[in-house]
């Protein structure tokens, strides 16, 4: 493993324990607090529905830290430039969001940005 493969496996594991801390706080802070209110007003595909498209982009970087870390180990150059391009595009429509959405006061967009870069490194020229 060189300094390029480190760079997919950090980017992985940031952006897998990112989601893990992500799916722990929305859960708790935003779909607990919303079912308790709801729980009369809205009807039950909904309260259902909310809880899943809330957790979506959890699931979708989560699996994309995961399959950071599987190319390195099972795939060629072309595989990890296919999963960085892709996972990386996830990740930065995660870091502008959260960004924008919270004028800079977010980790989130830290750790993706991070991610990101890593990603970038990893894919680069000299990389792979």
């Amino acid at each position: 493993m060189d300094w390029h493969d480190g760079a997919l496996v950090l980017a992985g594991m940031i952006g897998s324990g990112v989601a893990i801390v992500h799916g722990v706080l929305v859960q708790r802070r935003m779909i607990k607090p919303l079912q308790d209110l709801a729980a009369m007003r809205i009807s039950r595909s909904r309260r259902i529905l909310v809880p899943g498209l809330l957790h979506f982009s959890t699931f979708n970087w989560f699996v994309g830290g995961l399959a950071l870390l599987g190319c390195v180990f099972a795939g060629g150059r072309e595989a990890k430039l296919a999963t960085g391009l892709l996972v990386g595009s996830s990740y930065l429509y995660g870091a502008l969001g959260n960004f924008w959405a919270s004028r800079g006061r977010h980790p989130g967009w830290v750790l993706y940005a991070i991610a990101l870069f890593l990603i970038a490194y990893s894919i680069g020229v000299a990389g792979g």
